[in-house]
Parts: C-alpha cells; structure tokens; sequence
C-alpha cells in the first residue's frame, strides 16, 4: 500500500499560492472609516462587486474578439461563463438589502459623497452593453487614465454591435443604419434587427439560437442586478437623496425600464 504523501509545507518565503492570488494585497485593502462592524460587510461586498465588474468586462472584450473572427461557439462559451459570474454578483446584493436603515445610517456619514455611481468599472459594463452616455464620464474627469478609457470605449462597438456585426456576416439583413449607426449614441430598439431575431427562434441555425439565448441570459441577470439594487437601496435608505447626491430610489427605477439587447426580447411576441 502506497502511503499518502504529505503537502509540502516550507517554502522558504511567500507560499506559491500567495505569489499568484496576492491575498494578503487583498486583505489589506478593507479601511473602516468608522467603527461600526456592519461597515466591514459592506466594504468588503463593494470590492467583491469591482472584482467581478473588471472580470465581466474581461469576459465581454474576449467574446467581442470571438465574434470578430466569427467563432460564434467560442463567443457563446465566454458569453455563458460570463452569466455565471453575473448570477455570482447579483447574490452580493443579499447581505446589503438585510440592512435596516439604521443599521446603514450608523456607518452611512463615512461614505461621504462616495457612491457607487463613481464607479468606473460600472461603467465599463454599461458601455460594453450599449448603455452609452457621454454625461456619463463626467465623474471620472479628476482621473484621467479611467476617464481616457471610457472616452475611448464611448467610441468602441458595443458588444451587441458586435454580435449584429457578426449576424450581418452570417448573410442575415441587419439593417444598414443599425451597422453604421453612431455607436457613442445609446443603442436603439430596430424593427428590421427584431425581424432577423424573429427568424433565428422560428427556426434558424442553431449556433446563433445558441449566440441569442446567451445574450438573453446576460440581459434577464443584468436587469436583476439593477432591480436587485433597487430594491436594496428601497429596503435601506428609502426615498431619500443617495450618497453621492443621486436621486437614489428614483434614478434607479428610471434605470431598471431599460433593458439591453432590446430586440431579444420584443421578437418572441413573432414567434
């Protein structure tokens, strides 16, 4: 019988796993600016929340590149593996909505004008799903780095651009005015983009049912994310002003009637 072998334990200095996750980075990175122990749930889910934004947006940008080469069963692989990691985000809200709004208002003064409103990966994630807004980049002047990433990102295909794009050479009838629309405007629903979908679920191939689906799932979690933080923001705070100075509760009931990929959903009524 061959004995089990023990894990090595001394690495003469930093373990490999520490090498590679940099976790003591990572848990130095949690500051409480008050002294309320609720605080550190809600720092440390926040900075969970920017992980996986950056991990969508890595996610996103490597699909764009699988359309591009017109490997739509690559594209639909990242673009599942990317839902995954959404339905992973939007359980991060669950520890946030159970605050009551006492226990938010006794660390909420730390926050200061700090929102997640600011946020710069955020809004990578809108703009890689067609949510363009040039006002949008307004917070992010004082650092212009993030701010001359976003501007630059403002000009870029969306990445539903970038799936009509690739309809289009597949010999579908994307119209003309969708594919050289400008894409720093925010996307628009297209009666002509809504027929081609139609088609597709009455019946086309079965890799871009599988490209439409995919993306349907990425809409359905991201319209949770925003109705999930709704709800949350209603469940703590109410209707009062935002941190930040948003109009809170009403900004983000504007935001949540919105919904991206529109025509993914509309053509299911034609089929």
């Amino acid at each position: 019988m061959t004995c089990p072998v023990a894990p090595k334990l001394d690495f003469g200095g930093t373990t490999p796993y520490e090498d590679y996750v940099h976790a003591s980075v990572l848990h130095s990175l949690q500051q409480q600016w008050s002294k309320d122990p609720r605080e550190m749930s809600f720092l440390v889910i926040t900075q969970v929340m920017e992980l996986y934004f950056g991990l969508l947006c890595f996610e996103w940008r490597q699909a764009k590149k699988e359309l591009r080469a017109d490997d739509l069963r690559a594209a639909v692989r990242t673009l599942r593996r990317s839902d995954l990691h959404m339905q992973a985000l939007n359980a991060a809200w669950r520890p946030i909505a159970r605050m009551t709004p006492a226990e938010f208002n006794s660390f909420r003064d730390a926050l200061g004008e700090g929102s997640g409103f600011q946020s710069g990966r955020y809004r990578e994630v809108e703009f890689l799903l067609g949510e363009k807004s040039r006002s949008m980049l307004v917070p992010h002047r004082a650092v212009p780095q993030q701010h001359d990433a976003l501007e630059r990102l403002l000009h870029e295909p969306s990445l539903y651009d970038d799936v009509l794009a690739a309809l289009h050479r597949q010999g579908l009838p994307i119209p003309e005015d969708v594919l050289e629309r400008d894409v720093s405007e925010p996307y628009e629903p297209n009666a002509g983009v809504e027929a081609v979908w139609a088609d597709v679920y009455r019946g086309g191939s079965s890799d871009l049912l599988e490209l439409g689906e995919a993306l349907t799932d990425i809409a359905e979690e991201f319209a949770r994310w925003r109705y999930d933080h709704l709800l949350a923001t209603r469940r703590s705070m109410g209707a009062k002003t935002g941190t930040g100075g948003s109009a809170g509760v009403a900004w983000l009931e504007k935001r949540t009637r919105r919904s991206v990929f529109p025509e993914l959903w509309t053509a299911r009524s034609h089929v």
